[in-house]
């Protein structure tokens, strides 16, 4: 082996190296999620619970009361909240950052259950409860309207048949449809006629009640055969519900159409939804924790004509709401930003030391570098966003001032008769720590940053208007 061997090994291996940095960072920056605000996981979970009928006092004092003094002893919660509404409870806990939301949701379900013998015998169905991010935002909204079809029907069809299939969106996370409810049958009963036939709220909710059930029906049979009955007893129209029987009164039935006005509607009357001035059914969706949400995005609005076909053509499904386009909008920008620093750096280096050899070097160095960042970014779990964006900028004019800096000192050791690596080892050394000292207080300056507290977020998990509108409309919450 010669001398020189180990001399040309050296920039082999750097090239080899360097090539290596920049495939992994290109890589790295397609895996990188893309948001518009970096991702903040808080462990918060939501308890809803119902009792259609229900006023508020009677929410909070049967439903809401038993909850809270069971979520009360559990350990980590930091702030509670409870909202009541009519026939609705909704309850927020918040627990301390460093604890685990899988564990604390385990801890909710125990409580839950622990809560279950006092709460009301007639609750539908047990208290739910679900994870939530208050820190996140609807990536994407859609719109269905039309101007013959009921508010019911569409809502139908947007959560029995739109919803599944955006929940099987790759990157959508929870799909939820508002603006409207489901079809339903209103019976409005007059208490005054009530009366004068003798006839009390409670006959004619167990009347109902028995009238529409989905029982078996029984069979007929004989010695060798047997015939099931099959019937569909079910009522799903207004029309098929005034003729059934109350009770009897001296000797004659009184039907429900007799108590009442009997019409087609949906379950809840006070939710709507518009979209440019027309009653609306409202498709939110969210985006799973670290997906692409352009990615996301463009998955969905790829499916819009498969959806479209899957509802009747006089539904109209639009886009109302698009959260990528200031992503977009930055992306674009910030991409310009740095092709047009490293631009400018390369001519300067160019212009003021008029070598070629002088000028490579920093048209290498700026996007190793960044390729380089990149790929850190991925390992440590960062995402693309409006603040990485904002500090790739910012190291890029670090990386650029020091480029300049170092290269024109190396380049006036060269031009005053010294060696390369002699001119290197000097003007390196020679300017090393001011570099150093000017990048640590350029840093210094965002250490603040990294003491803020849980409590800066924009939408507290605890607040009560977002508790509020997330029992009614979990998308606006801000």
């Amino acid at each position: 082996m010669s001398i020189s061997e180990p001399f040309i090994r050296r920039p082999i291996a750097t090239s080899l190296l360097s090539v290596a940095l920049l495939l992994v960072g290109a890589v790295a920056y397609r895996l990188l999620p893309v948001a518009p605000l970096p991702q903040v996981e808080f462990p918060v979970i939501q308890v809803q619970a119902a009792l259609p009928g229900a006023s508020p006092e009677t929410m909070a004092a049967a439903v809401a009361t038993p909850l809270e003094r069971q979520f009360g002893r559990i350990a980590g919660v930091t702030e509670m909240t409870s909202t009541s509404l009519l026939g609705a409870t909704t309850i927020v806990l918040q627990f301390d950052l460093n604890r685990s939301v899988d564990a604390a949701a385990r801890d909710v379900q125990a409580a839950i259950n622990a809560a279950r013998s006092q709460l009301p015998s007639n609750l539908p169905n047990n208290p739910s409860y679900r994870k939530v991010n208050p820190a996140d935002a609807p990536i994407m909204i859609l719109a269905l309207t039309s101007d013959t079809i009921p508010v019911g029907r569409i809502y139908d069809a947007a959560d029995s048949i739109l919803a599944q299939k955006l929940s099987q969106v790759d990157g959508v996370g929870q799909v939820f449809v508002g603006g409207g409810a489901r079809p339903a049958v209103r019976a409005q009963l007059d208490p005054a006629l009530m009366s004068q036939v003798g006839i009390g709220f409670e006959e004619v909710r167990t009347a109902l009640r028995s009238a529409n059930a989905n029982s078996p029906k029984g069979e007929l049979a004989n010695a060798s055969r047997a015939w099931p009955i099959s019937a569909n007893d079910q009522l799903f129209d207004a029309d098929q519900w005034r003729p059934v029987i109350v009770a009897y009164r001296n000797g004659a039935p009184v039907r429900l159409g007799d108590l009442g006005t009997v019409e087609t509607s949906v379950e809840d009357l006070r939710t709507a939804g518009l979209a440019n001035g027309k009653r609306a059914v409202l498709i939110i969706m969210y985006r799973q924790p670290g997906a692409n949400m352009i990615e996301t995005v463009d998955r969905v609005v790829g499916l819009m004509p498969l959806l479209q076909a899957s509802i009747p053509p006089s539904i109209t499904l639009s886009v109302v709401l698009d959260r990528t386009t200031s992503i977009r909008a930055s992306f674009r920008d910030i991409q310009l930003t740095l092709l047009l620093a490293i631009a400018l750096v390369v001519l300067v280096v160019f212009l003021f030391l008029g070598s070629a050899r002088a000028t490579i070097i920093p048209t290498v160095a700026v996007p190793l570098s960044l390729m380089g960042t990149f790929a850190g970014m991925y390992m440590l779990g960062y995402s693309l966003d409006n603040l990485s964006l904002m500090a790739l900028t910012i190291s890029t004019g670090f990386v650029v001032d020091d480029a300049i800096v170092v290269l024109e000192n190396i380049t006036r050791y060269v031009e005053a008769g010294k060696s390369r690596l002699e001119a290197a080892l000097l003007g390196s050394r020679e300017i090393g720590f001011t570099v150093l000292s000017m990048s640590t207080s350029l840093i210094a300056v965002f250490i603040p940053i990294l003491l803020m507290g849980a409590s800066s977020a924009a939408c507290s998990a605890s607040s009560p208007s977002c508790s509020r509108w997330r029992s009614r409309s979990p998308w606006r919450c801000p």
